[in-house]
């Protein structure tokens, strides 16, 4: 198993690049990509705790190669991989993975990989969760608890911190404002230890009076509202 420093490391490495691809091929979130990759490639047993597909072949996202892929004759590896045929049932197969040269190009096709038809759904998605269940609704996994552990891999590492980079500056926010980027405020106060005991996406009292303790810490005008100063020093 990797540890936390292992796991800094390896989104410090990947992030940059899936957001600048992010950004250029026009998605709208980057965070579920960062979490696929930490899904898919930290299970590795090595010192490393990456995988064997991510770590020599730089295939970060468990990507088959698929009939185009062979009949292109590009590199494939074939490994051994558990499949969720059947709830709670894990079958064991042989199949054949994607194979890269190097970090940057195996994150780069994993953006190939989505522009099949089949993904065009992933690609509008506006918030981490619609674009899991894009990806899950596609068939690009079989296991029944795949979103789950993906969006609970965002929680945990705060990974829509990144998603600024792809969709631009934050709307402000104020009492009575709700959805993603609430979430997102609540997820960098608790970070910063405003804690604020439930994540809801829901810009309450107990949100605003996290706010405004955060905004008298940092020097700023204390009045509750997230504007561009007081998401700047939140992030």
């Amino acid at each position: 198993m990797a540890t936390k420093t292992q796991i800094s490391g390896f989104i410090g490495q990947i992030a940059p690049i899936l957001q600048r691809e992010a950004k250029t091929r026009e998605y709208k979130v980057v965070s579920p990509a960062i979490a696929q990759a930490l899904q898919e490639s930290l299970s590795g047993k090595s010192a490393s705790g990456i995988s064997q597909l991510a770590e020599k072949y730089h295939n970060y996202h468990g990507m088959k190669c698929g009939q185009y892929w062979l009949s292109q004759g590009r590199p494939s590896i074939s490994l051994k991989t558990g499949e969720e045929y059947k709830v709670g049932v894990i079958t064991q197969i042989t199949d054949y993975f994607r194979v890269f040269p190097d970090l940057e190009s195996g994150l780069k096709g994993y953006y190939d990989f989505l522009s099949m038809s089949r993904y065009a759904s992933v690609k509008n998605a506006a918030t981490p969760e619609a674009y899991m269940q894009a990806i899950k609704s596609a068939g690009y996994c079989t296991s029944s608890t795949y979103v789950q552990n993906c969006l609970s891999k965002i929680n945990q590492y705060n990974l829509t911190q990144y998603d600024t980079i792809v969709t631009g500056s934050r709307p402000t926010l104020r009492m009575g404002s709700r959805g993603a980027d609430v979430t997102y405020l609540q997820q960098n106060l608790t970070a910063k230890g405003y804690g604020l005991g439930t994540i809801d996406g829901i810009f309450g009292i107990k949100t605003l009076e996290a706010v405004r303790a955060f905004q008298a810490d940092n020097g700023l005008a204390v009045d509750g509202i997230v504007g561009a100063k007081t998401w700047k020093a939140l992030q």
